[in-house]
C-alpha cells in the first residue's frame, strides 16, 4: 500500500465534509452517495469509496473497471475475507487500497477512478468537485490549509 500521508487543500479550495474521520474505524471502508454537479450544472448521482487506514484515507468512484458494476456486493462491503484490499462482489477482482490498481482479477492492471480526500478539522471532506450540498451539509473552510 502507498505510505503517502493524505494531502491537504489547497488554499482557496472548497472542500466538502462527508463524515468525521472517526466515523470509519482503521482498516475499514464505507460508501457515500453523493450528487455531483454535471457538466450542464445539473445534479448526477455519484457513489464513492472511503477507505481508512490509520490517519490515512483513500478514496475512489465506487465503479469497477471491468464491468462497471458497484464494488460493495453488501451494503458497505467492500474489503476482501483479509481486509488488505478492495474486493468487486461481481467478479472477485482485487484492487490496492493505496493506489486503486486492479492487483488480480479481469481488470488487472486497470484502476479504480481516485476521487481527491482531505481529513480538516476531524472530518473527512471530498476536494477537487462541485457537490450538489443538501440543506444540512455545510462545506469545509480550507483556506489557509496546506
Amino acid at each position: 500500500m502507498d505510505s503517502t500521508s493524505t494531502p491537504s487543500v489547497p488554499d482557496g479550495a472548497v472542500a466538502y465534509a462527508i463524515c468525521a474521520l472517526d466515523d470509519i474505524p482503521s482498516r475499514k471502508a464505507r460508501g457515500f452517495h453523493l450528487l455531483r454537479q454535471g457538466e450542464d450544472g445539473a445534479p448526477r448521482p455519484w457513489s464513492i469509496i472511503v477507505v481508512r487506514w490509520g490517519r490515512q484515507v483513500f478514496g475512489y468512484v465506487n465503479t469497477c473497471p471491468h464491468d462497471g458494476v458497484h464494488l460493495d456486493w453488501e451494503r458497505n462491503q467492500f474489503l476482501d475475507p483479509n481486509g488488505t484490499r478492495l474486493m468487486c462482489g461481481k467478479h472477485g477482482a482485487l484492487f490496492d487500497l493505496g493506489t486503486g490498481r486492479c492487483v488480480e482479477g479481469p481488470c488487472q492492471g486497470a484502476g479504480l477512478q481516485p476521487v481527491a480526500l482531505a481529513v480538516l478539522d476531524g472530518d473527512i471532506c471530498v476536494t477537487g468537485v462541485s457537490l450538489v450540498e443538501d440543506a444540512d451539509d455545510m462545506p469545509c473552510e480550507a483556506e489557509g490549509v496546506g
